[in-house]
């Protein structure tokens, strides 16, 4: 069984989401704030994390995603620095910050990916499958 940790502070959102994903055979963790995000990731090992950029800030997701991918030898996440990303987030209608997807490789680190939200549940599982398959 995959696990999928979920962050995000739109608590209907991760209830609906987290049902979703547990009838389609995931196991799933959630977190509503960054800090906890990383506390949970390094506790549940989840195969792919699903995280909102806007959770305390417009950027927190971002910052998420920089601190876990850090190969800095004193980091605390270097065993789960690898883990997938999935960036599902509603920036661009939320804020003036405008993110293109062809432009994401320019500033995410490796690993990461996106989707605008509200995404459809068979682009988002599809992407799941593709990011937790083994290589």
């Amino acid at each position: 069984m995959k696990k999928v940790l979920l962050i995000d502070n739109d608590q209907d959102y991760v209830t609906d989401l987290e049902q979703t994903l547990n009838a389609n055979g995931y196991q799933t963790a959630t977190a509503s704030r960054a800090d906890d995000g990383l506390r949970t990731a390094l506790a549940f090992k989840p195969d792919v994390i699903v995280l909102e950029v806007m959770i305390e800030n417009d950027t927190a997701g971002f910052e998420f995603a920089y601190q876990l991918r850090s190969d800095r030898e004193s980091s605390r996440y270097r065993e789960i620095k690898d883990t997938p990303i999935l960036l599902v987030t509603a920036i661009n209608q939320a804020t003036n910050f405008r993110f293109s997807l062809n432009e994401k490789a320019s500033f995410l680190p490796p690993g990461v990916d996106m989707l605008t939200k509200p995404a459809p549940i068979d682009v988002l599982l599809a992407r799941l499958q593709q990011l937790t398959a083994k290589p």
